[in-house]
């Protein structure tokens, strides 16, 4: 499943993915919240319906934009809020969330990290076989972020895979190096109990007066 958060309007979509890199839509929609209304009724309605289809299709991952935004620190904020009540809902049934900056997105889906939004509503109409483009952004970003991970998926995973076999050797060779410390020091007392002690009587020779 993939979101395109934000609070006046939110992108939801859902792929699944089939041999290959091909990749099949499910569904796409938009939804909104009034900017007239209070933030926390805001919020409540774009939970209920994040919910509503995380349990009508239950996605096994959830992939949604990480906010990098330097423009009004109002709409930042709000997109925050809207992160939040997103990966809660996640959380709350155990689905993993997988987050991707607007510039992975674009490398995966166009091969252009600073793709322009025609260039990537043509890309993921191509890609998905649409038979019009997804309208408006919000559902196209949506689905590009859906199709981003599915393409990364096998590489996270490889790279997962990795860094855990990594950790598990580290912790064998400290492992080993202990018993090697260990080994050595035993055997270094043993050596110094079984030595016996060798004193040495020196008699100094008188002086002939």
């Amino acid at each position: 499943m993939g979101i395109d958060p934000g609070l006046t309007r939110c992108g939801l979509s859902v792929v699944q993915t089939g041999t290959g890199r091909a990749i099949y839509p499910i569904a796409v929609g938009v939804v909104r919240t009034p900017a007239t209304a209070e933030l926390t009724e805001r919020l409540l309605r774009l939970s209920t319906a994040v919910r509503e289809w995380l349990d009508d299709y239950q996605p096994d991952v959830v992939a949604i934009e990480r906010i990098f935004e330097r423009g009004n620190v109002s709409t930042v904020m709000h997109t925050a809020h809207a992160v939040g009540v997103l990966v809660l809902a996640a959380a709350e049934r155990g689905i993993s969330v997988h987050m991707y900056t607007p510039s992975e997105v674009k490398k995966a889906i166009s091969g252009n990290g600073r793709a322009d939004k025609k260039q990537m509503t043509v890309m993921i109409t191509r890609i998905l076989g649409l038979s019009e483009p997804p309208k408006p952004a919000d559902a196209a970003d949506a689905l590009a972020l859906a199709v981003c991970h599915c393409w990364r998926a096998p590489m996270l995973e490889r790279q997962r895979v990795s860094a855990t076999e990594l950790a598990q050797h580290a912790r064998s060779q400290q492992r080993k190096l202990g018993q090697a410390k260990a080994s050595f020091n035993e055997q270094r007392r043993s050596r110094t109990a079984h030595t016996p002690v060798i004193s040495h009587s020196i008699t100094k020779p008188s002086r002939s007066k």
